[in-house]
């Protein structure tokens, strides 16, 4: 299974929801990076996504997206795949 990486916060309720989806599809492991600790890891994830909010999941080294877009790779069985690419 490929290894996942996400961006986050304590209290972000859209971080729990992409965390929950990706262990109901078999995660075992999610390296968190939490944002809201570290400000130099903000400053990155804002450099490698373009983006400012959180959750930013990577799955491998492909950059999936937030919350939204982790449950359309879902519902268009995309998800599944990428997770069990060698």
């Amino acid at each position: 299974m490929q290894a996942v990486k996400m961006y986050t916060t304590a209290v972000c309720p859209y971080c729990i929801r992409a965390k929950s989806v990706l262990k109901a599809k078999g995660v075992e492991s999610i390296e968190e990076i939490r944002i809201d600790q570290d400000p130099e890891a903000m400053k990155h994830m804002m450099e490698i996504t373009g983006r400012r909010t959180v959750p930013q999941i990577f799955i491998g080294s492909t950059h999936v997206g937030g919350c939204d877009d982790l449950m359309a790779l879902d519902s268009a069985g995309g998800l599944v795949p990428m997770l069990q690419q060698a």
